[in-house]
C-alpha cells in the first residue's frame, strides 16, 4: 500500500512539473495576472515571518503591466493597528517568468504556477542584512480558495524545500485592502 501511495505522489509530482514547465510562464499572456489579487498562503524561511505567523493574515495586491513588460505591484498588508500599504516596480530577467525589484530591497519573483485566472504561485526571494530569504505565495482572486489549489500550493512549497511548520495559510480579513486610502 505504501508503494501505491509513493507511486501515486511521484506521478502527481511529475505532472505537476510537466505542467508547470508547459505553462510557458514567458508565453503567458500578462494581461491575465494583471488585477486585484489576495495573498492567501506563504511558505518562507524568514525567522521573522515564522515568529509572527500567527498574526499574519490574508493580504492584497494589484498587478497592473506596464510599458516594456514591467510589472507594478501595489500592496495592502494588515499589521496590529494599520493597513500597511506600498508599491514596487519588477522588471523581467533573462529567466523565464521571473522578475526582479530593486525597491526596498533586492527582490526576485518567479511565476511558479497559474491556471491564468484564478490562482497564482509565486516564488520569491529578498536579500535582507545579507541573507538571501525565500518566499512561496499563493494568490486568489477571491478570498475562498478550493481546497485543490491549496494542496497544489502545499506541494510546490514542499518542492521548494519548505517545512509544514514554515507553511501556512493566512486568515481572512476585511479591514486592510487596496480601495482604502
Amino acid at each position: 500500500m505504501k508503494t501505491v501511495g509513493l507511486s501515486l505522489g511521484l506521478a502527481l509530482l511529475c505532472l505537476l512539473l510537466v505542467g508547470a514547465e508547459d505553462l510557458g510562464a514567458a508565453e503567458l499572456d500578462k494581461s491575465k495576472i494583471a488585477g486585484k489579487w489576495h495573498i492567501t498562503a506563504m511558505a518562507s524561511d524568514s525567522e521573522s515571518y515564522l515568529q509572527r505567523k500567527d498574526q499574519l493574515k490574508m493580504a492584497m495586491a494589484n498587478i497592473r503591466v506596464l510599458g516594456e513588460g514591467d510589472l507594478k505591484v501595489s500592496f495592502a498588508i494588515p499589521t496590529p493597528g494599520r493597513c500597511m500599504k506600498f508599491e514596487s516596480i519588477y522588471r523581467p530577467t533573462n529567466i523565464s517568468g521571473e522578475y526582479y525589484s530593486s525597491d526596498r530591497g533586492n527582490k526576485t519573483a518567479q511565476l511558479v504556477n497559474t491556471d491564468g485566472r484564478t490562482y497564482l504561485i509565486i516564488f520569491a526571494t529578498r536579500e535582507k542584512e545579507g541573507k538571501i530569504l525565500h518566499m512561496l505565495r499563493l494568490y486568489s482572486r477571491t478570498r475562498w480558495v478550493r481546497p485543490k489549489v491549496i494542496e497544489l500550493f502545499k506541494t510546490f512549497a514542499k518542492m521548494k524545500g519548505f517545512t509544514d511548520d514554515a507553511i501556512w495559510i493566512l486568515p481572512r480579513q476585511e479591514e486592510c485592502n487596496l480601495d482604502e486610502p
